[in-house]
């Protein structure tokens, strides 16, 4: 396919950008206290340079060390001492062809209440010994727990509203004086990024930090000149508009991140916050006052599915905010619109939605995302399943001082290690028992260095229990995991084979050089519940696979981790009367809070019951007996069928088996530990680099 107006060159300001795909910010902890760029990020960016993309925007990049802090470990303009290493990261990017933005942030009230005044500390700690880093991470974990009683310095923002949903601090309201230092320091950020040789900055007026609590009616309560009137709402961000043009000239590019729409009516709080008409209202103000492009976002984190989508969202759900901005503006309009294909891409270029398409996930995801495009290898794509692991991963990984990680794409953050990877496999065999994702990125990895990888499955398909997991409603998008891994595998040599049940002399049949054992787990059925095996009791993996089917009747669902709401949803949608039995005092107890707030009003309007503190004690045929954790009491449920989703049991046995009988044998993936998809791609990514 052409895509004439994807890779047609298109300018933002003065500055000419080669193709119409933008890497948007994304915080990934590859930073450092200090704020300078480490080679880990360097190598991070130059990689997606590389594949093609013509702009990258940096991630959030602090301007205040003491209370604008978004993460231990992310770049700074905050010092003169800044200008350098950012100049050298700025130069790298410009060998390929390809033009950088700079981010500047403040958290505001979304600052996680143990930064403030933290980093400055750390940083002279590090500077006395870099040992040191490694004793301020280990204190973290006493660090939060302060933090959750209270025991922290309180957050900044416009106005003293009731804590971020997420941050959870004691927000209290700026000063004026502060306010304008904070005006300054932003200028100033932005003057260093200009002699650090950045083609312009950006402004982070969207996701809930602080330029946008200053727009929201929700966090900007002020009755001075910064709250009111939308003139006086924008003052702060109008000012750091005009104190930039000051320092750094008229013609030193700006964009602005602009949440449009803050997505409380989708949360059932209509009326709170602005909506679509009045974010559009302030695109049209900023275009009056010189920027150079707006690259439209939503939501913030009181609303982060608006902005940081769930898998169940549909690709291009939101471009109906950046159309509307784009009829509305002459300057260019930047969106990410959960944007997942070369062809959805052109479309909404075509349909004038909007001028540059922003690809974040999948660019972690794929690098060269763009030169596959170009060179019309769209099927080798690795698609962004929406796992939301990146963040996830990212958010908890902070306070230990590692990165986000990618679940698809084991290289990500690790370019640098992985540019150089040998390709010394000389044709050796190498069997592979299992084709779920750890198998097939066994697979696709020992292909690509050289290896002949034989895949024996025993079923008709591939996916495992990835497959298994894209089965609920609203999941398909997970399929693209193993439908990408297969490709990749087979292009990269892999032989597949299916409805093969390995065992010891199958396997030395092959006379491999190494095995690797990827068979995956099993739905638990522990017998020590009374009724366990009674007809009417089923697993999840019966319901999903459908070897069961069950409609019309009144179902108990024995555990609320993801894969029972899942199983639930299912359930319900087949016209089951659905009630949700969980042990501990919450549902989904450990489970991320974006897919909890994604199910559970689904599950709401499908009317499913939810009994949390409750153990399963007895299944009869038509009831079930429920022990009542909190008061030790008992209690009968009526239920047709019981579905148990009571965790997943590893499959090992093979590998027992297989012990004493091959010098080079390997468990991956939920065979060896269970986790998550990410969990098990990383697992047997790491043995297939050093087999």
């Amino acid at each position: 396919m052409n895509y004439n107006k994807l890779f047609s060159p298109m300018n933002i300001g003065n500055v000419t950008v080669k193709n119409r795909v933008v890497l948007p910010p994304m915080m990934l902890g590859h930073g450092q206290f200090n704020g300078k760029p480490t080679k880990q990020m360097v190598d991070y960016y130059e990689e997606r340079a590389k594949g093609g993309v013509g702009m990258i925007i940096t991630e959030i990049t602090r301007v205040n060390d003491h209370e604008g802090v978004g993460a231990f470990a992310q770049l700074a303009l905050s010092h003169d001492y800044h200008i350098k290493p950012l100049k050298d990261m700025v130069d790298k990017i410009h060998q390929h062809n390809c033009k950088i933005f700079i981010q500047l942030h403040h958290p505001g009230r979304q600052s996680v209440p143990l930064t403030v005044g933290l980093i400055p500390i750390a940083i002279f700690m590090e500077k006395i010994s870099p040992k040191l880093r490694t004793f301020f991470y280990k204190m973290t974990p006493l660090a939060r727990k302060m933090q959750n009683k209270g025991f922290v310095l309180s957050v900044a923002g416009p106005s003293k509203t009731e804590p971020c949903r997420f941050a959870k601090g004691r927000t209290r309201a700026l000063k004026k004086r502060q306010i304008k230092k904070l005006i300054t320091q932003f200028a100033k950020s932005a003057k260093r990024a200009q002699l650090a040789g950045a083609d312009g900055i950006e402004l982070h007026a969207s996701h809930g930090y602080l330029i946008q609590q200053f727009l929201s009616p929700f966090t900007n309560r002020r009755t001075d000149e910064y709250g009111g009137s939308l003139d006086n709402k924008m003052r702060f961000l109008v000012n750091i508009i005009n104190a930039t043009k000051k320092l750094c000239g008229e013609d030193f590019p700006i964009i602005v991140r602009l949440t449009v729409d803050e997505c409380y009516e989708y949360i059932g709080e209509k009326g709170k916050g602005y909506s679509l008409a009045e974010g559009v209202e302030i695109a049209k103000k900023l275009e009056h006052e010189g920027i150079s492009a707006i690259d439209v976002s939503s939501g913030s984190y009181e609303t982060i599915n608006y902005w940081l989508e769930p898998t169940s969202f549909k690709p291009g759900w939101r471009k109906y905010m950046a159309e509307a901005v784009k009829k509305q503006v002459s300057i260019p309009v930047i969106a990410a619109n959960l944007i997942r294909s070369p062809e959805q891409a052109e479309q909404q270029l075509e349909s004038s939605i909007q001028d540059f398409v922003a690809l974040g996930r999948p660019h972690i995801a794929d690098p060269y995302w763009v030169e596959k495009a170009m060179t019309n290898r769209e099927k080798e794509i690795k698609k962004c399943i929406c796992c939301l692991w990146c963040f996830e991963s990212m958010m908890e990984n902070a306070y230990i001082g590692k990165a986000g990680e990618c679940a698809i794409n084991p290289r990500m953050g690790f370019e640098g290690k992985y540019a150089s990877m040998k390709k010394d496999g000389n044709n050796k065999k190498v069997v592979i028992i299992g084709a779920g994702p750890s198998g097939l990125t066994a697979a696709e990895i020992l292909g690509e260095r050289g290896y002949n990888p034989i895949v024996l499955e025993k079923n008709s398909y591939v996916g495992g229990q990835a497959y298994l997991a894209s089965l609920p409603p609203l999941k398909d998008k997970l399929c693209w995991c193993y439908e990408d891994l297969l490709y990749s595998a087979e292009k990269n040599g892999a032989e597949i084979y299916y409805n093969i049940e390995a065992t010891e002399n199958i396997i030395k049949s092959y006379d491999p050089y190494a095995v690797i054992v990827a068979t995956g787990g099993y739905s638990l059925k522990p017998n020590s519940i009374q009724g366990i095996n009674q007809s009417n009791v089923y697993t999840i993996t019966e319901v999903l696979n459908e070897t069961v089917n069950i409609n019309n009747k009144k179902v108990a669902v024995i555990g609320s981790g993801m894969s029972g709401l899942e199983t639930a949803e299912k359930l319900a949608l087949q016209g089951n009367k659905v009630t949700v039995v969980e042990m501990a005092k919450e549902i989904a107890p450990n489970t991320y809070i974006q897919h909890i707030d994604d199910i559970m009003p689904r599950l709401s309007k499908y009317n499913v019951q939810f009994l949390t503190n409750n153990k399963l004690i007895r299944i009869d045929k038509n009831s079930i007996i429920l022990k009542d954790i909190a008061t030790d009491t008992t209690n009968l449920v009526l239920v047709d069928n019981v579905v148990l989703s009571l965790g997943v049991c590893s499959n090992n046995s093979l590998y027992n088996k297989l012990k004493d009988k091959f010098d080079k044998l390997y468990l991956v993936g939920d065979a060896n530990k269970i986790g998550r998809i990410a969990e098990a791609v990383h697992s047997a990514a790491e043995i297939s680099y050093k087999l």
